[in-house]
């Protein structure tokens, strides 16, 4: 199995990427920054987006684009694309191409990540939900 380096910085991450998943991850990272307060780094591999601990991801794949959240399991009313994964609360949003996602809609569940991590703290603090 062929393990990729990580890119060394975000911008790195992004210009790595072509064609539509390039175009959908900038999209994405601009709406999540644009919501404020968040600090944009690499990490596992992936972009990740810290306030108070981790809220989200965006990770670009061969053939979807990831936008996760760590407590997502509490924002699914938000919206229903939002399926629960893996360990803690996460919850991600699968992308493929041709497929976009409002950016006031990514906006609106960052904000209500990070109101989450604020009230509740760092969730990879927290116990793991299965």
């Amino acid at each position: 199995m062929n393990k990729s380096v990580p890119a060394e910085s975000p911008d790195a991450y992004v210009a790595a990427l072509a064609g539509w998943r390039r175009s959908l991850v900038e999209s994405l990272s601009r709406a999540a920054l644009s919501a404020g307060e968040l600090e944009e780094r690499i990490k596992w591999g992936h972009l990740v987006y810290f306030h108070n601990g981790p809220v989200l991801l965006i990770r670009a794949e061969e053939q979807r684009v990831l936008l996760g959240f760590w407590r997502g399991k509490r924002l699914r009313e938000l919206d229903d694309r939002l399926k629960p994964s893996g360990r803690y609360e996460l919850a991600n949003i699968v992308l493929v191409e041709g497929e976009k996602v409002d950016p006031a809609r990514v906006r609106e569940l960052v904000n209500a990540a990070m109101g989450l991590n604020r009230k509740l703290g760092d969730p990879t603090a927290a116990p793991k939900v299965r």
